[in-house]
């Protein structure tokens, strides 16, 4: 197994517990409280906040071998393309479901609290990682 692939495992784990277990709170929370819309608001917050991050995971991936040019173009590519597509979707949402079905302020509150649970759990598994990056060659020291 390659160093950047258990990079990119240990990173995708770090981050997959923490957003897992606040998931299961704000599922169980928000469905208790908030009754069957509550549930679905939080678990359509689970699945949205899941793929948008499993895209950035998966695009650094594939971005691993380019050149930086290639790399920044399809960063920003999947940013935008993200972007985009979460506008349309919550779009979407608003337009077609009832407040009955799908309860806005669980879908929300759920969203932020595992996109906070999401990245903390990347950066500490990010800082945990012995990565070396090669410095530029000094040329006063030949």
């Amino acid at each position: 197994m390659s160093t950047q692939h258990s990079n990119e495992a240990q990173l995708l784990r770090g981050a997959l517990v923490p957003t897992f277990i606040i998931g299961i709170i704000s599922i169980g929370f928000f469905g208790f409280s908030r009754g069957l819309a509550g549930l679905s608001g939080a678990l359509l917050a689970q699945a949205v906040v899941l793929i948008y991050f499993l895209v950035h995971i998966f695009v650094s991936k594939i971005s691993r071998n380019l050149d930086p040019m290639s790399t920044m173009a399809l960063a920003m590519f999947s940013y935008f393309a993200k972007f985009m597509l979460l506008g349309a979707f919550l779009w979407a949402l608003t337009k077609y479901t009832s407040r009955s079905t799908i309860d806005r302020t669980s879908f929300g509150v759920s969203a932020i609290a595992l996109t906070f649970a999401w990245l903390g759990g990347e950066i500490a598994s990010y800082l945990k990682l012995k990565t070396h990056l090669p410095l530029p060659h000094d040329p006063r020291t030949n």
